[in-house]
């Protein structure tokens, strides 16, 4: 019988070579009760990529901002905008936001004989914000407490027309710069009743309103006669 085990003259040729692991074929783990990691979703397929945010990459445009309308809680329109304000800072999101703003207007009024001027909302209950909009702004404005969600249709966001932003900051700026106006809750013939001075306690009909002065003219029968006598608004009230 011959001896067929392979020695140091068996040509290398004809020796059985190690088979060598193929690195391109996939590793198939054993079953067993440890959770294997999750595989990218996106892996494999280069259509499917995951949706990226206006201003996610540093490299990427942030786009134009655009004015929204926010309905907030009314009587807390000051402090939700400074919450708002302080959220934006704190998440280093201050580049994908403008201006957070309470639309208000200078009105002066008269209370107990003094004149003062204090600032009135024109909307209450909303306010206005510039800002790029995408998922991440839209949670934090959401998830910001007081804010109720964003104006618009089909529970979609809807910006304001250019012309509409520009209307109301174009008014909020004249009120800054002209004279507070007064604020008179009277009308033409409205009833009323003199408070103070020389015809106290005489009714009458108000017959015109000098809102630039704060004067209110009333109709006042005087010895039978229908007389007109100028008030300060604030010295009548109505009956």
């Amino acid at each position: 019988m011959s001896d067929h085990s392979p020695d140091a003259s068996t040509p290398d040729e004809h020796r059985p070579q190690a088979v060598q692991p193929d690195e391109s074929a996939p590793i198939v783990a054993e079953d067993d009760d440890t959770p294997a990691e999750l595989d990218d979703p996106f892996a494999g397929s280069e259509d499917a990529k995951p949706v990226a945010l206006a201003g996610d990459d540093d490299d990427q445009p942030l786009g134009e901002k655009q004015w929204y309308i926010l309905k907030v809680q009314s009587n807390r329109e000051d402090s939700i905008r400074e919450a708002l304000l302080r959220r934006i800072s704190l998440q280093g999101m201050d580049r994908w936001f403008g201006e957070v703003v309470v639309p208000k207007e200078q009105v002066t009024e008269f209370k107990s004989g003094k004149k003062r001027v204090v600032s009135r909302k024109l909307y209450p209950g909303y306010i206005l914000v510039n800002m790029i909009l995408n998922d991440e702004t839209w949670y934090l404005v959401r998830e910001t407490g007081g804010i109720g969600d964003f104006t618009g249709s089909a529970g979609r966001p809807s910006p304001m027309l250019p012309q509409d932003v520009a209307k109301l900051l174009n008014k909020a700026e004249e009120k800054a710069d002209e004279a507070p106006r007064l604020k008179i809750n009277f009308k033409k013939g409205d009833r009323v009743k003199i408070n103070e001075g020389t015809f106290e306690n005489f009714e009458g009909e108000v017959e015109a309103i000098d809102e630039a002065n704060g004067r209110v003219t009333v109709m006042l029968s005087i010895f039978g006669r229908s007389t007109p006598v100028d008030i300060e608004y604030w010295q009548i009230e109505s009956v």
